[in-house]
């Protein structure tokens, strides 16, 4: 009989990372997961800003951010503003990072909605892979025929399933985003 433990172990690692990837989308509020993928230069390397600095939130659309070391003040403030995705402007008073959420517009709302249904698409994508292995790893098991359409319909049952949670976690991040 063919084990779908690991199969469904895979497809759940594919919809964490979904959801990780969802809260990194911006919604309007302001969150530290929003500079998640902003790396700055310290040291001779690029190191993300979670490594560096404390990163908290002050009101729905402040974020503060807490260097570590004060000398790495002005590199931290260089790498969000180079970050085009975010278009954020940070200011500083030497001790403290702070970053402004500006108010997102209409326009802007439906380009984050379509940037995070690519990422939807990503993880479908990522979870057809899985099926797909799976299925080869079926077809080369010595099983009955039957055994193998079961364990067949069992991963494609797996699917749908995964395939409906991503769908409902982004329905609720776009509701999110949409809102005003």
């Amino acid at each position: 009989m063919f084990d779908t433990n690991g199969v469904k172990a895979k497809m759940t690692a594919t919809v964490e990372r979904f959801k990780e990837e969802m809260k990194k989308v911006r919604t309007g509020r302001a969150h530290p997961d929003m500079l998640a993928n902003v790396k700055a230069e310290v040291y001779g390397q690029y190191t993300p800003l979670n490594q560096i600095s404390n990163i908290t939130v002050s009101g729905a659309t402040m974020l503060l951010i807490t260097p570590y070391d004060m000398s790495n003040i002005d590199k931290i403030s260089s790498a969000i503003r180079a970050d085009q995705a975010l278009g954020l402007n940070p200011s500083d008073d030497g001790r403290v990072i702070r970053v402004p959420i500006p108010p997102l517009t209409e326009e802007r709302r439906r380009e984050i909605v379509k940037t995070a249904s690519g990422k939807v698409e990503e993880a479908k994508i990522s979870l057809r892979q899985v099926r797909d292995d799976a299925r080869k790893d079926i077809k080369s098991l010595e099983l009955p025929d039957d055994a193998k359409k079961r364990a067949e319909k069992a991963v494609d049952d797996m699917i749908k399933d995964f395939n409906s949670q991503i769908d409902q976690l982004f329905a609720e991040k776009e509701s999110e985003i949409m809102k005003i």
